[in-house]
């Protein structure tokens, strides 16, 4: 079944919803294609940030310290039920623009979902500065990627403007506001990092043609937060 997915690599929750697509999917024994679409929470991030990631978010959206640290150990223990050792302590979040391009360039040569995954993990595990270029090129090392063509890409403009169509279309024909954002074969639409048992009534109505589902206001990042909601 075709699964088009609009996620950013900074996004937990974006971490969190493909892995429990895919733990449903294996059970239900519906084999994904999964096409990746980009979606930059903030555009306008420097490669790297001067701060922890606790302390800007805090700032960014108007939380105490402890605040946010109590939200993101409540995001690690979702994440970690789904397998990801999230280690926010650590995260260095920045630009992911680069690393948006470098999905595109290798879902080009059938290695998507392995980008996709590999900079989620370098970015939610390993605490890797993702915004920054020798971590992109590492990660795109990791996953066989040609060196001179991801050179080429990183040196010039190239698949930028794979980013901005991906963005255009979310913005003004699916009116996505927040990530992430499945559409199941072109035609059922489910909003954040729902429950395993809406994803497993996704899959099954848009095989059956039956598009009417009960999402739950479930977890997402967008431009004002990055939370679980209650």
């Amino acid at each position: 079944m075709r699964v088009d997915i609009w996620s950013d690599v900074v996004c937990p929750f974006c971490y969190i919803g493909k892995k429990r697509l895919e733990h449903v999917a294996e059970e239900a024994g519906i084999e994904l294609e999964i096409h990746w679409h980009s979606f930059e929470l903030d555009p306008n991030a420097p490669a790297k940030h001067d701060t922890s990631n606790t302390e800007r978010l805090a700032k960014k959206y108007g939380r105490s310290y402890a605040e946010m640290e109590e939200m993101e150990r409540n995001v690690a223990a979702m994440a970690a039920s789904e397998g990801i050792d999230f280690q926010w302590q650590k995260a260095n979040s920045g630009n992911s623009f680069n690393a948006h391009r470098i999905i595109h360039l290798a879902q080009s040569k059938g290695l998507g979902n392995e980008a996709k995954e590999a900079f989620f993990h370098a970015y939610m595990t390993e605490g890797l500065a993702i915004g920054e270029r020798e971590v992109v090129e590492e990660i795109a090392s990791r996953i066989g990627l040609d060196n001179a063509e991801v050179e080429y890409v990183l040196d010039s403009d190239e698949l930028a403007d794979f980013v901005r169509h991906d963005e255009k279309i979310a913005h003004e024909q699916l009116k996505v506001t927040g990530v992430p954002f499945f559409v199941f074969d072109q035609k059922l639409a489910l909003s954040g990092a729902q429950p395993r048992e809406v994803f497993l009534q996704a899959l099954q109505q848009a095989e059956s043609d039956d598009q009417n589902i009960e999402q739950t206001d479930a977890a997402q990042c967008n431009d004002d937060s990055c939370e679980i909601k209650p």
